[in-house]
């Protein structure tokens, strides 16, 4: 009896209420970063597309150097051109207009879901200068 005594006593494990308190906490810390970790892919995105209509701009300033007597040109011109080797999100049919500085124009460009940004008259300051986050973006962004 002693014995048997001894064996359950010494009896190693995990109890239903560790158990649960465990799976509380990892509840918790789910519930918590997963709304987190959403926002930072959206921002990401919207960042991705700014990057976009940026090295489309620096694309177009290369070109303008090279051809001085153009007033516009084409992503499709670009990339054509070798100038551009790819747009990402902005399309072929984007143009790129000369001055001092450069302008893109775009029609809504959708990065997360419904969410879209569009380039209005957008030069490369203005792109740089938006500090928006692509989460707290409801219907979309206008960038001009």
């Amino acid at each position: 009896m002693k014995k048997m005594r001894k064996l359950l006593k010494n009896e190693k494990g995990l109890t239903l209420v560790e158990l649960l308190a465990v799976i509380v906490i990892l509840a918790i810390v789910a519930a918590i970063a997963v709304p987190a970790i959403g926002n930072i892919i959206e921002n990401s995105r919207y960042n991705a597309v700014k990057a976009d209509a940026t090295n489309v701009l620096s694309a177009a300033q290369l070109y303008f150097t090279d051809e001085a007597s153009a007033t516009t040109v084409t992503v499709q011109q670009l990339k054509t051109s070798n100038y551009l080797e790819s747009s990402g999100k902005i399309l072929d049919t984007v143009s790129i207009a000369k001055g001092k500085p450069n302008t893109i124009t775009t029609s809504a460009i959708k990065f997360s879901g419904d969410k879209t940004v569009t380039f209005t008259a957008a030069s490369m300051e203005k792109i740089n200068a938006d500090i928006t986050k692509g989460s707290d973006i409801k219907t979309g962004q206008e960038i001009k």
